[in-house]
């Protein structure tokens, strides 16, 4: 839970001073049993582009880390891992200078487990995104929660690779 504040203080913390830079950074993080799935770089924090730091709706096509709309999760997990932070801030940064702006949080699991159990961990996984957006600033107005479950699936095969892929939340901007 420290850990946590520390990041949101220190993300707060650069948003504020724009001490940050914008990195072009493609990481991959290793996932249960060596797999990886792709995540951001701890270092990317936003900043947006020709107004003075703001955000613009045209960001969210051409912001490194706007672009990046999915953060995973651990098997039958549902914090939020340290090094998808960043992307929540900037997301949390954009709705903040965007008060019009709306965003629903799209749970997801893998296939593993009851459909009941994949709802209900989809929902807790949008919620822990919710509440770290909000964390970071966002505004509870703006944010909606929605759980698939299992029924979207990113990848179809029965493997710790493509389960990894599964386990997400994904930002889905419904206004700009």
């Amino acid at each position: 839970m420290k850990t946590n504040t520390t990041v949101l203080i220190v993300a707060a913390a650069c948003i504020a001073l724009g001490a940050c830079s914008k990195k072009n950074v493609k990481e991959e993080t290793p996932g249960n049993n060596g797999t990886s799935v792709p995540s951001s770089s701890a270092n990317t924090m936003p900043l947006g582009n020709n107004t003075g730091g703001r955000y613009t709706p045209a960001d969210l096509d051409t912001d490194t880390c706007l672009r990046q709309r999915v953060v995973y999760f651990d098997f039958d997990r549902d914090t939020l891992k340290p090094e998808f932070q960043a992307i929540v801030a900037c997301h949390a940064k954009y709705l903040i200078d965007r008060p019009m702006a709306r965003m629903t949080l799209e749970g997801n699991a893998d296939e593993r487990g009851s459909r009941q159990y994949n709802l209900g961990l989809g929902e807790r996984r949008g919620n822990a995104v919710q509440a770290a957006v909000q964390g970071s600033g966002g505004s509870a107005g703006q944010l909606n929660v929605v759980s698939y479950g299992e029924e979207r699936p990113v990848c179809t095969d029965s493997n710790e690779d493509c389960w990894a892929k599964n386990r997400r939340v994904e930002f889905v901007y419904t206004a700009k």
